[in-house]
């Protein structure tokens, strides 16, 4: 009897061991900090945030079960803005803003399964010079003026 019970406190304290959530830190060859995060049963999960190898941040966003999920930022080497956007189950969806190296917001588009789908807009110096639309990466429409944008579509189809 006593050895049964040893039998199955060892498998209970070892799947708590596995199922606890430890904090990550890698590091490059020349000492510099290279990822860190939550890790739960040997997966990414939780916050996450990635460095180049002069220290600056690369990237930053949450992870499910090592998978991109939620709002992620993108910045460049010297630290300025990429990008940022939304994953879902690892895959960009939803409204994403490109910057240019400046940091201004050059273009922002609806995606989904990693490809514009939906309407992109263009802008130069913050104002608005283009509005295109996509289906499945492919551009199908484009517009150069507002009022004919508006003319053609509702603001629903924004959402």
């Amino acid at each position: 009897m006593f050895k049964k019970l040893f039998v199955v406190a060892f498998f209970l304290c070892s799947f708590c061991v596995n199922a606890q959530k430890k904090y990550h830190k890698s590091f490059f060859t020349n000492g510099q900090l290279k990822e860190e995060g939550w890790v739960t049963k040997n997966q990414k999960n939780g916050y996450w945030k990635f460095y180049y190898k002069n220290g600056n941040i690369k990237k930053e966003g949450r992870f499910k079960d090592n998978l991109e999920t939620k709002y992620w930022y993108f910045y460049s080497e010297n630290s300025s803005k990429e990008k940022e956007g939304h994953f879902k189950n690892g895959v960009k969806n939803n409204w994403w803003l490109f910057y240019d190296k400046k940091g201004i917001v050059n273009h922002k588009c609806q995606l989904k399964g990693n490809q514009k789908n939906g309407f992109c807009f263009k802008y130069h110096q913050s104002q608005l010079i283009k509005a295109e639309k996509y289906k499945k990466g492919k551009k199908i429409k484009e517009w150069t003026d507002l009022k004919s944008f508006k003319k053609e579509n509702s603001l629903s189809d924004l959402y």
